[in-house]
């Protein structure tokens, strides 16, 4: 629960479900604005849910970092499938939404961490977890580095 003016509203009645084609929309009307405000080419960098943002990427040729894409989603992967700015892709093994092939084939700026799950965690020790993070933060380095941005 989150309160809102002072009114408590739950989780679901702030957006549609995550598996629901009007999420795109919700998400759509949260990131717009802010690139807006922003102007310029900027680089967008979302997780999960975030990934609805994949269309706007896609139409306004922005590159992206998605963090654990929704690829399950149809609408996630066209849009992923239409970008043409650069992007990177970074998911996990274990988890249900990834799905590595899907990954290569939409850009080949991939980390696929093995056993990791959709908070990209993997068995064993924390420690374990914090070397995958650290992965990820050289994938999204290398990646930009790549890309030249900022330009």
């Amino acid at each position: 629960m989150w309160r809102s003016s002072g009114a408590q509203q739950s989780w679901s009645q702030k957006f549609p479900a995550a598996g629901q084609h009007e999420i795109e929309s919700w998400v759509g009307g949260e990131v717009v604005p802010l690139i807006d405000k922003i102007g310029g080419r900027p680089l967008l960098i979302g997780k999960s849910l975030g990934t609805n943002a994949a269309a706007i990427a896609a139409e306004r040729s922005l590159p992206a970092v998605w963090l654990t894409p929704l690829l399950d989603l149809p609408w996630v992967a066209d849009a992923l499938d239409r970008a043409t700015a650069p992007f990177l892709l970074v998911g996990g093994t274990a988890d249900k939404r990834w799905d590595g092939d899907v990954a290569r084939r939409l850009t080949p700026h991939t980390l696929e961490v093995e056993g990791a799950d959709h908070g990209m965690y993997v068995p064993g020790p924390l420690t374990e977890s914090i070397t995958v993070l650290s992965q990820v933060v050289v994938a999204v380095e290398e990646f930009l580095d790549a890309i030249g941005w900022p330009g």
